[in-house]
């Protein structure tokens, strides 16, 4: 019973049955020569994470035609014999401030929605409060109509009517 190929092995038979050089395999999906090589000699340390691996074997494979379900099934399994590639490293350390979750947000933004959303929100606030000044000011343009004064003089017991 034979062992299934590797994925170093299904990449070079795939590229030789269609007839390909590694620069016009390199040329078309803009992988490197040597990391083809390498990739075709299945040796993954010439790449410095797990990602680039996964990234370049999919492009390759995707030009190849092959079954990329598969392919990349294989390379996690081979992936996670290695004593390199077997766990990738943590991104960010574990602990989350509210700092971090405000900056995830900010991230996921689409700043041209949201710059004209600002700029509509702005608009109406600015009429909204335009609005609410002009009836104040309305309100008290003309001061309340207060019932007729008189006028005492302080040396003599007259009263006067005020004119308005």
């Amino acid at each position: 019973m034979r062992e299934m190929p590797t994925v170093a092995e299904q990449l070079r038979a795939a590229r030789e049955a269609k007839k390909l050089t590694i620069e016009q395999v390199a040329e078309s999906t803009k992988i490197r020569t040597d990391h083809i090589r390498a990739l075709e000699e299945g040796n993954y340390n010439v790449f410095s994470a797990p990602i680039y691996i996964r990234g370049s074997v999919k492009n390759y494979a995707t030009l190849l035609k092959l079954d990329l379900p598969k392919i990349m099934a294989d390379l996690d399994r081979e992936l996670k014999g290695t004593a390199n590639f077997s766990e990738p490293p943590p991104l960010v350390e574990s602990s989350r401030t509210p700092v971090d979750h405000a900056m995830y947000w900010l991230s996921k933004l689409n700043w041209k929605v949201g710059g004209v959303a600002a700029v509509v929100v702005g608009i109406v606030l600015v009429f909204v409060l335009g609005h609410v000044a002009f009836r104040h000011l309305r309100s008290h343009r003309h001061p309340p109509k207060l019932p007729p004064a008189v006028y005492q003089s302080s040396d003599t017991d007259q009263t006067l009517p005020l004119k308005h």
